[in-house]
């Protein structure tokens, strides 16, 4: 066992354990430690505590000693020229020509060290940046690649839920996050909706992973078919949320149980028969009306349209009644032999019964207006259509 406390230096980054030796430090408190890179100052998170050794990484550096006031506010100085150290090594970068872009800065608590974070596809040679760099600062230079989490956690913004990035927040450590915890959690497998903001899957989806492996093990995968107090069923559907599996029995109805109710060591309660049954009636009667509007519609390339039928079916029945009225307007033409049909009869002369006679040309005998009158009723009563004629012209000599 040994006696550690927790360190943090910056914002939501990696807790790391010291010795904190004699000197009394508690919670919040600024100390100032020794590390590899040398003396830094960091955050208590942790009070004093024991541990085991297994827990403790690599050497156990102590707590020099507490940070004074004078400490805390020339750190805060050099944390305001950050911004502007960026900048300026953006600017060394472009007359090098490298490939690569700078993402924060960072200054020990007394000046003397200026650490860059920068991101490059490529393995980037700047040993000519950083003498460019130490000559401007005046300050021992350190340059670090990163990756886009590290990127992300550095920048910070707002995750897809709407809060910030839980690594820019409060998450200490990255853990491995593979595309079969979505498939598991039955998530959307596109990448614009499991992605976050550094292009990488999302975090959180670590998160609930223990949970759903554990409900999902109590049950069987979704289409085996296995043995339930109902008889045997399928398995159709697993909620991991309500920790139940919904089954499709053999009488088409389906059932939903919890893993005890599924081993048989909780009684199920007596199933309603007439209620299943009618369930099942309106299922039959939805897969059924399919297939009869199917058998109704007439199949393609037949040449058949009921729209079409109707209105041939309309256009048959309408010539055959233009053709029944005109067989009987012929009929009644035919009964009629000295006009047409649906034509007026002809008007009766206007002269006075004495000069009737004088209407015939002259060497014409009267009588052969009444001969041609006969003509055309015998021709009318054996069917034949005439034209009629009207009253014959008078001569206005012989009036």
């Amino acid at each position: 066992m040994a006696l550690v406390c927790g360190v943090r230096f910056r914002g939501a980054g990696k807790v790391y354990h010291f010795d904190p030796l004699d000197v009394p430090v508690a919670v919040a408190d600024y100390v100032i430690v020794a590390t590899a890179r040398g003396d830094e100052m960091g955050q208590v998170t942790e009070a004093p505590h024991d541990v085991t050794a297994s827990q403790i990484v690599g050497e156990l550096k102590p707590v020099l000693r507490k940070a004074s006031a004078n400490d805390i506010a020339r750190a805060e100085q050099y944390r305001e020229k950050e911004i502007e150290a960026v900048t300026v090594c953006q600017e060394h970068i472009g007359k090098v020509g490298l490939q690569m872009k700078v993402v924060s800065a960072e200054f020990s608590y007394d000046g003397s060290r200026l650490t860059f974070y920068f991101t490059a596809e490529n393995r980037v040679d700047f040993r000519a940046l950083v003498r460019d760099l130490a000559r401007t600062f005046r300050a021992r230079i350190d340059l670090r690649q990163i990756g886009v989490r590290d990127e992300a956690k550095l920048v910070g913004g707002l995750g897809p839920c709407g809060r910030p990035l839980c690594c820019a927040t409060w998450l200490t450590q990255f853990s491995p996050v593979s595309i079969r915890m979505a498939k598991q959690q039955n998530l959307p497998l596109s990448p614009m909706e499991i992605s976050g903001l550094c292009g990488r899957l999302l975090c959180c989806l670590t998160y609930e992973n223990d949970y759903y492996r554990e409900v999902r093990g109590m049950f069987p995968k979704v289409g085996r078919t296995v043995d339930t107090p109902y008889g045997r069923g399928k398995v159709i559907k697993v909620s991991v949320l309500r920790e139940t599996v919904t089954l499709l029995l053999e009488d088409g109805s389906t059932a939903e149980m919890t893993a005890d109710q599924l081993s048989g060591a909780e009684p199920m309660a007596p199933r309603d028969g007439a209620v299943e049954g009618a369930s099942l009636t309106n299922s039959l009667r939805k897969i059924a009306a399919p297939a009869q509007s199917s058998e109704q519609r007439p199949e393609r390339g037949q040449g058949s349209n009921p729209r079409g039928q109707d209105r041939s079916q309309r256009s048959r029945g309408a010539s055959r009644q233009a053709d029944s009225g005109q067989s009987a307007q012929d009929a009644q033409g035919a009964r009629r032999p000295n006009s047409a049909p649906n034509s007026p009869r002809p008007a009766a002369p206007q002269n006075s019964g004495e000069n009737s006679q004088n209407h015939a040309r002259p060497g014409q005998d009267p009588d052969g207006a009444s001969e041609q009158r006969s003509r055309r009723s015998r021709g009318g009563r054996s069917g034949r259509r005439r034209t009629p004629r009207g009253p014959a012209p008078t001569d206005p000599t012989q009036s």
